[in-house]
């Protein structure tokens, strides 16, 4: 059973407000101790609760909630996975595969998960260092669903080398690539033309952007491999780094990229009876099971 829980949501959207502020009542009622950071206890005007900054406020829970939409998880998600704290997703936002929470029925599925009844998951993150022309590394940061290349603020094709644990793998022209973890694979990836990819696997995907030859399709690789990016010295405009989505880093021409599986994975906490099956199922809008079990049985014999 958890006893100190952390809330956090985004500060810009008055339904999150509504659910946190809903959600720190209840757990507070029920005996928990509640901590929010600044940001999201802003958007609770009247409101006193425990705060502390970003930053520090893994060191003052045992989990951490996260409401909002899938953004607002993946960024719960690089900030605690480094320290071992378990995240809860409460969906207020639209496609919510990893926010998998209702807000109407929080008391039903979120006191339980608290105290133990619970479907734990662990999701791998990706880190990515860029590595300057003299060796240093100037940048570095993590993701849940993928690390992108793309170019500037101008549409125009950038050239790459792709090694894989050193070993040259293919030059490409073309928009960029995509790196995505399994968890990232129902993102980006999916609509640049990647794979689905069940969650628990081991293996990263690497999708081209727009690549300019048809024979540049996407790969699955181990977890396992490094990935190297060397940026071609005559591209004509300077290329930029994605973690998320949410973060940018701005890559000079013949900088280097290095990505790898992060060491620690993230803790997803469910209610019981999760079923990713069943969140594609909604989420993607594929069709119902035509026919019962039971029909299908009594087909066969």
């Amino acid at each position: 059973m958890f006893k100190r829980i952390g809330l956090i949501g985004t500060h810009r959207n008055p339904h999150v407000a509504e659910t946190l502020l809903e959600c720190a009542k209840l757990l507070e009622a029920e005996g928990f101790e509640v901590v929010l950071d600044y940001e999201s206890a802003a958007s609770l005007e009247g409101q006193h609760f425990q705060t502390v900054e970003t930053a520090n406020l893994h060191k003052k829970i045992d989990v951490l909630i996260a409401v909002g939409g899938d953004g607002n998880l993946l960024h719960a998600g690089r900030l605690m996975s480094c320290h071992g704290i378990p995240v809860i997703g409460i969906n207020r936002g639209q496609l919510g595969f990893l926010t998998d929470l209702s807000p109407q029925n929080l008391l039903q599925h979120l006191l339980p998960i608290l105290h133990g009844e619970s479907v734990k998951e662990e999701r791998f993150l990706l880190e990515a260092f860029v590595l300057r022309s003299n060796g240093k590394i100037d940048a570095k940061g993590n993701a849940l669903n993928d690390v992108v290349i793309f170019p500037g603020d101008i549409a125009q094709l950038i050239e790459f080398e792709l090694r894989i644990d050193g070993r040259f793998v293919y030059s490409q022209r073309s928009d960029g690539l995509i790196i995505a973890t399994p968890t990232g694979s129902t993102a980006y990836a999916l609509s640049a033309g990647g794979p689905i990819m069940a969650p628990h696997l081991n293996v990263m995907l690497l999708v081209p952007k727009l690549p300019h030859t048809l024979t540049n399709r996407p790969v699955v690789i181990d977890a396992k491999n490094e990935i190297e990016i060397r940026l071609a010295p005559y591209n004509k405009m300077a290329s930029r780094l994605s973690y998320d989505g949410q973060s940018h880093v701005t890559l000079d021409i013949e900088d280097r990229v290095l990505i790898r599986k992060q060491e620690k994975p993230l803790t997803l906490l469910h209610p019981n009876g999760y079923d990713y099956y069943a969140i594609w199922r909604e989420k993607l809008g594929w069709g119902k099971q035509l026919i019962s079990l039971s029909n299908t049985n009594s087909d066969l014999k």
